[in-house]
């Protein structure tokens, strides 16, 4: 009889694991249906650039440049400026403001007060030049890159660089759009 006992004692304990996961399992999917998940929203984290520009072109010992007009399409995902003074890669008077373009690819406005070559050395790697591009009533130098390019411009004491992944067409509409 113990035997038989012991038997049904084990069938049991089976049985009571697998009806336990079935009700974590329960649990879990209850709480599926109604926790939020939304499977298309966008990773992208928008950021507002007006104000920082402002208090950069106060800031900036040359003109700095940003965006007037471009369509909501182009969405800003970066921002800054930082001062000589506190810049320990020796980049100058630095300005930055990325985007994610309308075709999904990335597109920054890069000025500093440096020499053109150590502002594109540092944001495009293997650089060579691709001829030139107008816009805003410019012409801009065109760079490819290994993996990026970039319109570039000495004026003063600043270069511009408008670089990224984009095409040369949004560069320059970007570039386009510089007041």
């Amino acid at each position: 009889m113990a035997a038989e006992s012991k038997g049904m004692r084990g069938r049991q304990t089976v049985r009571d694991m697998v009806l336990s996961m079935l009700a974590v399992g329960f649990v879990v999917w209850i709480g599926y249906l109604f926790l939020p998940h939304d499977a298309d929203s966008d990773p992208v984290h928008v950021v507002e650039y007006k104000a920082a520009a402002a208090s950069a072109k106060r800031a900036a010992p040359y003109p700095l440049l940003s965006p007037d007009g471009l369509p909501d399409k182009w969405r800003a995902t970066s921002v800054g400026y930082t001062p000589a003074d506190l810049n320990s890669a020796g980049g100058g008077n630095a300005w930055h403001l990325g985007f994610v373009t309308p075709s999904g690819q990335y597109a920054a406005v890069e000025q500093a007060d440096v020499p053109r070559d150590k502002l594109l050395g540092g944001k495009v790697t293997g650089g060579r030049p691709d001829g030139t591009s107008e816009a805003a009533g410019r012409t801009w130098e065109r760079v490819q890159g290994d993996k990026d390019r970039a319109l570039v411009e000495q004026t003063g004491s600043a270069t511009t660089l408008i670089t990224g992944t984009a095409s040369y067409e949004e560069l320059a509409e970007l570039a386009q759009a510089l007041k």
